[in-house]
């Protein structure tokens, strides 16, 4: 589950990580409130202006402006709300601003100069171990870093069953080039922040930039926290930050009524049984000439209101020119689900409007692909994973 900056910012806070203070607004009065308020709480006499959406690249498309007055606070904050922010991470509609975070100016000046790092605390599957990933060159240009000049991003590798070692926080900080003060306030940011990602249940901490200030100070002026969906029920606040304006609204409906389903931009509708009979069957699928619509898994017991309630949703995406289902019958017989297309695609009537590719195997498959032979609607039936794959192609073709 992605959650907003400010969020992300409250998590961290709430495990002794130092952050770029900041109030929440809704509309352009507000904004100026939140800047008062905060000049009050900081001192500070710029107010940096965030849009709030669940993309990275805000900046590269006019969503983080710097107001330098009270005036301008309520300009910027106006103009952002209500926008359609088109990133290098959204579509090309954008998505809608509905709120923005009025943040503390950290760049001020002082005895050195401000530098930007990049942190991030994520899993590295390959090794089943954490791993913090960090750079000196932190900015909105990090991909280019990466792509360029890896040589520049450091990795530290945590053993989970152990935890971040004092002596891996302080690599982190001679690594990153720092020294007296500085050193010091990186190894109890680094120490914080793999404790937040740890006892938040997260999937993904990254923060772009991690500032050093001009007095040495060590915070947090951005953060992108992903948690781990399948951890919310030890984090029932955590659970109520969803917000659902940001998610694609057809996985919103499929996960309101049990379904696992990812959109995607092909032109075949998946409905499958299994994860890993999925990503199989979008295969298939590629290698048939077409592209996947969706991920869309089912579960074991795919009976005639689920099976109906997949398609109704498949049949939302308009690119989607045929459907393949693809059951494994172990814990549900194929019988069963065989007589649920059935029903759904007559109770659906003409909004079945795509052909239909039906394969069924495991218990009762024999009597499954009688079912859909003898139904008289346009299902085509297929036994073998290639057969299934050329009808595919020749109802695309």
């Amino acid at each position: 589950m992605n959650i907003h900056e400010y969020q992300g910012k409250e998590i961290l806070n709430s495990f002794g990580v130092r952050i770029q203070r900041g109030i929440v607004a809704h509309n352009a009065t507000e904004a100026v409130n939140a800047a008062k308020e905060l000049t009050e709480q900081t001192g500070t006499g710029w107010h940096v202006i965030k849009a709030q959406v669940h993309a990275g690249g805000r900046g590269k498309g006019g969503g983080v402006k710097l107001a330098k007055n009270l005036k301008e606070v309520e300009e910027i904050a106006g103009d952002i709300i209500g926008m359609n922010l088109v990133t290098p991470q959204t579509s090309a509609e954008g998505k809608k601003v509905h709120q923005v975070l009025v943040a503390e100016d950290v760049y001020y000046p002082g005895d050195s100069e401000t530098s930007e790092i990049y942190m991030s605390v994520l899993l590295n599957r390959a090794t089943g171990r954490n791993m913090i990933m960090y750079s000196t060159e932190g900015g909105v240009d990090i991909e280019s870093v990466a792509e360029k000049t890896p040589h520049l991003i450091f990795t530290e590798e945590i053993d989970p069953t152990v935890g971040l070692l004092p002596f891996q926080a302080r690599r982190v900080a001679f690594n990153l080039g720092l020294s007296g003060t500085a050193f010091k306030e990186m190894v109890k940011f680094v120490t914080a922040l793999y404790t937040a990602f740890e006892k938040s249940d997260s999937s993904l901490f990254e923060i772009n930039p991690v500032l050093k200030t001009s007095d040495d100070k060590i915070l947090a002026v951005d953060a992108k926290v992903t948690l781990d969906d399948n951890a919310l029920f030890r984090h029932k606040d955590y659970a109520e930050m969803r917000d659902i304006r940001e998610e694609n609204p057809t996985e919103v409906e499929a996960r309101e009524v049990g379904l696992n389903y990812v959109d995607l931009d092909g032109n075949v509708g998946c409905m499958v049984n299994g994860a890993g009979l999925a990503m199989a069957t979008m295969d298939l699928i590629k290698q048939a000439g077409g592209e996947p619509a969706n991920f869309l898994d089912v579960g074991g017991t795919a009976d005639a209101k689920r099976v109906e309630e997949a398609f109704r949703i498949i049949l939302k995406d308009d690119k989607v020119e045929a459907i393949l289902v693809n059951i494994f019958g172990g814990i549900v017989r194929c019988d069963r689900v065989a007589q649920g297309i059935i029903d759904a695609y007559k109770n659906l009537g003409d909004k079945v409007n795509v052909p239909i590719i039906v394969r069924l195997q495991g218990t009762n498959a024999d009597i499954a692909k009688e079912l859909i032979d003898n139904s008289g609607l346009k299902i085509h039936s297929a036994v073998e994973f290639q057969e299934a794959a050329d009808k595919v192609q020749e109802v695309l073709s």
